[in-house]
């Protein structure tokens, strides 16, 4: 099972951390003509930057906490971090009618609850 959490953290990691550096290097323009990407336009160029802050550092406490050793217990926090931030984004694409998207804020928000579960549960650092 650790294998399986060090994958899914992996896999969240690198999806977050380019969906993150996204929103704070591509203007608001660029994200919004995406179809996928219209969520964007309720939000102010700061907000989106910020989302993406968030994302990045969520990608960042997923791994390297327990890569190096420092803290640990950072990895299954920054999954609920994640979690939180997958509920607000199912909130946003359900005021939207954006059902499609919601799906994959789904299953990322269950992806994000597993590492959680198995991090602060049965395959928690210890040390």
């Amino acid at each position: 099972m650790d294998f399986a959490l060090w994958i899914v953290a992996g896999l969240l990691a690198l999806a977050f951390g380019a969906g993150g550096a996204g929103k704070i290097v591509v203007p608001k323009e660029k994200i919004t003509a995406i179809k996928t990407g219209r969520w964007a336009e309720d939000w102010s160029p700061r907000a989106l930057k910020a989302i993406g802050a968030l994302e990045l550092l969520a990608a960042a406490g997923l791994i390297l906490p327990a890569a190096l050793g420092v803290m640990p217990v950072l990895v299954p926090l920054a999954a609920v971090g994640l979690v939180l931030v997958m509920v607000g984004a199912i909130v946003v694409h359900a005021r939207r009618g954006e059902n499609g998207q919601i799906l994959v804020n789904l299953a990322y928000l269950a992806l994000a609850a597993f590492v959680a579960w198995g991090r602060f549960g049965p395959e928690a650092f210890i040390g």
